[in-house]
């Protein structure tokens, strides 16, 4: 049985995607000014979130200016001004948008059931956290939902000084294991299953059906990745390792 488990944690225990789509369509709705439907300026916003996270997790800002970055952008388009002040802009993220995407955080139904299903196995694995997301935030979905009693560890670039995938391999030190005793669960084939694999991990892809980034369909994985479709299906699917 692994040592470690590691799982993702936007696409995987809780649906970020969803919650950002749905909280962008509420502000449109909101707009009286703005330029374009709800679901094009929705994915307007994913587009700049990408570009700007990437800023941050780069160490090329920090995670408040990249919500800076990214609302600089999307104001014109909302048919907003764009305050000089920073703290104008703060004000506004936190008041119209993290006030209604917390409300629109939800966690898949399968998630609950695969961990009390790990935490039943004899001699089962420790479980932790890897995710690339702001440790407030992602510790505050996490204990939304309870969640956070089934982790040893949430780790983020924070604790480790490195996001994925450079994080597999700091992440395996911090947990005290080798990374050929490790697994990591993700939705993104390439980040979370490939890149897991390079660094001496076993990643297994949590096949949604639908692809995080674009919204289409699934990629296509070559048929030696480990895939499940369901949470539910992970210990099945667990790699037996020596002691």
């Amino acid at each position: 049985m692994a040592d470690v488990i590691f799982f993702d944690l936007d696409g995987t225990l809780v649906d970020h995607r969803g919650a950002v789509f749905e909280t962008i369509g509420r502000i449109v709705r909101d707009a009286p000014d703005a330029t374009a439907p709800p679901e094009e300026l929705a994915a307007l916003w994913w587009t700049l979130e990408a570009r700007h996270m990437r800023e941050y997790l780069a160490g090329g800002c920090s995670f408040a200016e990249h919500h800076r970055r990214r609302l600089r952008s999307f104001l014109p388009a909302l048919g907003e001004p764009v305050p000089e002040d920073p703290g104008l802009l703060d004000a506004w993220i936190a008041e119209r948008y993290l006030a209604v995407f917390e409300e629109s955080w939800r966690c898949y139904p399968d998630v609950r059931p695969c961990l009390e299903a790990l935490k039943r196995l004899a001699r089962g694995p420790r479980l932790a956290v890897l995710t690339n997301g702001d440790p407030g935030q992602q510790r505050a979905k996490l204990a939304r939902f309870g969640l956070l009693e089934y982790f040893e560890a949430v780790l983020t670039p924070t604790e480790l000084g490195a996001s994925k995938p450079a994080a597999y391999a700091a992440a395996c030190r911090w947990m005290r294991t080798d990374p050929a005793r490790a697994v990591n669960v993700g939705d993104m084939l390439e980040s979370d299953v490939n890149a897991a694999a390079l660094a001496g991990l076993t990643g297994i892809w949590l096949d949604r059906g639908v692809d995080f980034v674009t919204g289409g369909p699934s990629p296509t994985a070559d048929a030696t990745v480990r895939r499940i479709e369901r949470l539910t299906d992970l210990p099945g699917h667990l790699p037996r390792t020596d002691t």
